[in-house]
């Protein structure tokens, strides 16, 4: 269904929701064309080639959309940005860890688009990205547990029956003796935990591959700060004997030939904070022990810091596109004179 059909604009909501997923689309596709030239094996190249398909489909009908509707279609990321030639910076596992965790971020992505769009296209058609990224996840999380390498919760016991919270202590965190961690707050904990592997990762590559100074100080800043946010969440979990995920730090290769530009690079490491950002907060929320609360209001006071400060290097670069803006009435209004 194209504009035609409807009279109605897309909402500004709606604009930001296909600027947004243009962008990501697009940086997705370089980034599964490398992968695609190097991956070994069969189940993790057929991933790739699923995804790879999904997002080609997705930058198409979002021009089209967007177009319809008289809007300029993003720039985003373009065979300029990436490096056929480049040898592989991940292997195979860390390969399939990665698509594990961007189609996580797809759901919540496409979740939010859904929510906030109105016209029937829109809301077909994120219907459809919602459906084709459950149906990504379920393929990627069988292939994980197939080979053994998806990393699982901790198990939790069941009580004797159901109950009631009695005590205020229930809240407490920072003195004396703390409860035990309920299975919500473990939760939150432990798939952020998994978010930060990934970042580390990402990191480490990024600064082997650049050339540039200001970059690999910024990737090794930000390698730190998850390290030392994962480190947190590690001692967090032990105090109430529970065990943790493992890093893949390993499995990043020691290519120093870039596969993508710095500009990709960049954006890639602000996309990942940016949910980072929300995810903690979600966790947040939920999390009833005054310590944790503190913990991710530090970390997200954290890597807010971090993420302005990548920002200003995308726009002294001139690497930041303009999101979709309203008009500035007084600009306009000076035009008249």
């Amino acid at each position: 269904m194209g504009h035609s059909i409807h009279n109605t604009r897309l909402t500004s909501s709606e604009i930001a929701n296909l600027w947004t997923q243009y962008m990501n689309d697009s940086m997705s596709i370089c980034v599964m064309q490398h992968f695609l030239q190097h991956t070994q094996d069969p189940e993790v190249k057929s991933i790739l080639d699923f995804a790879y398909e999904l997002s080609n489909r997705h930058v198409n009908k979002i021009s089209s959309f967007l177009k319809d509707d008289n809007y300029p279609v993003p720039i985003g990321f373009t065979d300029e940005d990436v490096n056929l030639d480049a040898p592989p910076i991940f292997t195979d596992k860390l390969v399939i860890n990665y698509m594990y965790i961007m189609t996580v971020h797809g759901l919540s992505g496409y979740a939010g688009s859904l929510n906030t769009s109105i016209r029937e296209d829109q809301v077909d058609y994120f219907i459809e990205c919602n459906k084709e990224a459950m149906e990504l996840y379920r393929r990627i999380t069988k292939i994980m547990t197939d080979k053994g390498i998806i990393v699982r919760p901790p198990d939790i016991n069941p009580p004797e029956e159901a109950s009631f919270i009695t005590k205020q202590s229930y809240l407490t965190g920072w003195f004396g003796k703390r409860r035990p961690l309920n299975a919500v707050e473990v939760s939150g904990i432990f798939f952020n935990m998994k978010k930060d592997v990934l970042k580390i990762c990402l990191e480490i590559a990024s600064r082997q591959l650049t050339n540039n100074k200001e970059l690999k100080d910024y990737f090794k800043r930000g390698e730190q700060i998850c390290d030392k946010q994962f480190d947190t969440f590690n001692k967090i979990l032990s105090e109430s004997n529970l065990p943790s995920t493992n890093k893949l730090d390993d499995q990043v290769l020691s290519s120093t030939v870039s596969p993508f530009s710095d500009k990709l690079m960049l954006f890639h490491i602000m996309n990942l904070i940016s949910t980072a950002a929300g995810y903690y907060g979600a966790a947040l929320a939920l999390s009833q022990r005054r310590d944790l609360g503190a913990a991710y209001l530090g970390m997200i006071t954290e890597i807010l810091k971090y993420a302005e400060d990548g920002m200003n290097i995308l726009i002294k670069n001139k690497w930041m596109e303009q999101p979709p803006t309203f008009d500035d009435r007084d600009k306009l209004a000076k035009k008249k004179k």
